[in-house]
């Protein structure tokens, strides 16, 4: 049957899913794994930082490219539309697999604080990525990471979102998940050259990337989206109201 190995390879990209991301916590906290953002590094600094950005490159093209409606369409006529997502879940974990294994750390420190500065932005660490996880779930975890299309759980009858979300985390940024991921690659009590380099390509990418999501939101939901976004900020709340 169709529906066994949609269901199967859902699943593996969910599993995937879970570990890059515990996989990308220990990476960027310098800790458990053998090879992290500020580790020891094992090539010159110019061919470091060379790999460096051809793979937060690699990264930026699939995570755009298989986003956008038009590569969507020219997948759904080649797979079952149930596997879609898993599929690009998928890539992405064995893309950000290679980058946490290829990453080459180089040296230089731009910052250390240590006693309760370094605690406190620890604590900031284990929050953005608390955050980062529950905007997951405020949207839909499932159909995030291609389960619900699979079959597991209540089928939507597209991946498409069924009203515009303003509730909850929605209700002070925009962006919740990437708020989150900002300040999980931002907030570190020691920041070497390398993990600067990966903060900043992280951030320009996720700068990038909105434009190209609220693009995608305004055709969907129209003036209904830009009512929402004079209101609430994309990644920072939004202390002052614009007022048309």
């Amino acid at each position: 049957m169709r529906r066994v190995p949609v269901l199967c390879l859902s699943a593996v990209g969910w599993v995937g899913f879970m570990v890059v991301t515990v996989w990308t916590m220990a990476f960027l906290a310098d800790t458990v794994v053998p090879r992290t953002v500020a580790g020891v590094p094992r090539v010159s600094s110019a061919a470091a930082v060379a790999t460096d950005l051809a793979l937060l490159l690699v990264f930026a093209v699939q995570h755009s490219v298989m986003a956008r409606r038009r590569f969507k369409t020219w997948l759904r006529l080649r797979v079952p539309a149930p596997l879609e997502r898993a599929l690009y879940v998928l890539a992405t974990d064995v893309v950000l697999a290679v980058l946490l294994v290829l990453w080459q750390p180089f040296g230089g420190q731009v910052w250390r604080v240590d006693g309760i500065f370094a605690v406190a932005l620890w604590a900031l660490y284990a929050g953005g990525w608390a955050w980062s996880i529950g905007a997951t779930f405020a949207v839909d975890h499932l159909a995030l990471v291609g389960l619900r299309q699979a079959g597991w759980g209540a089928r939507s009858s597209s991946d498409a979102p069924e009203g515009l979300q303003v509730r909850g985390l929605h209700a002070i940024v925009r962006h919740p998940l990437m708020t989150g991921l900002i300040v999980c690659v931002w907030a570190t009590p020691s920041m070497g050259a390398s993990h600067l380099l990966y903060a900043a390509g992280a951030s320009a990418y996720i700068a990038v990337g909105i434009r190209f999501e609220e693009r995608d939101l305004r055709r969907t939901f129209g003036a209904a989206y830009d009512d929402y976004a004079s209101l609430v900020g994309a990644v920072l709340p939004r202390l002052i109201t614009r007022r048309s």
